[in-house]
């Protein structure tokens, strides 16, 4: 779902937090050495995501937040942030370039430039507390 976070309103916080968890708490964030992602620029977007980053001129640059049941991928446009709440049943998680991640939910994608080491470790911390605290499936049983 894609929000505006801009303002403090309680029940977009609380939608957030039933999809994707509350934020962890800073022990937790301690031991997963860091829970934000660093500054991450956008090369290309869905249609309804692209829409509103054109109404600016600045460049197009995101984060992306863990949370225990999902991530969150925010984003500015004309003094508004934007959050795109993602739980880890829905995201597609996608290494197209070498230096490019595909983030993906339903019909909104975002792909991003990954051009230092910290953005590659990143996402691979996302990928393994994705597979670590994913449900238990049918077939392992």
């Amino acid at each position: 779902m894609l929000l505006n976070i801009s303002y403090n309103r309680p029940a977009i916080k609380e939608k957030i937090n039933k999809e994707v968890g509350a934020p962890f708490t800073l022990l937790q964030r301690m031991k997963i050495n860091g829970s934000g992602s660093p500054k991450l620029h956008i090369n290309s977007c869905s249609i309804d995501i692209h829409n509103l980053l054109v109404l600016d001129n600045n460049a197009n640059t995101c984060n992306v937040e863990m949370r225990p049941k999902g991530i969150i991928v925010m984003f500015r446009s004309l003094l508004e942030t934007y959050a795109l709440v993602i739980p880890y049943y829905k995201l597609h998680l996608y290494k197209g370039k070498a230096e490019e991640y595909s983030v993906h939910k339903d019909h909104y994608n975002i792909k991003v430039k990954a051009n230092t080491p910290a953005i590659h470790k990143y996402f691979k911390k996302v990928l393994d507390y994705k597979t670590d605290n994913a449900p238990t499936k049918i077939e392992d049983l």
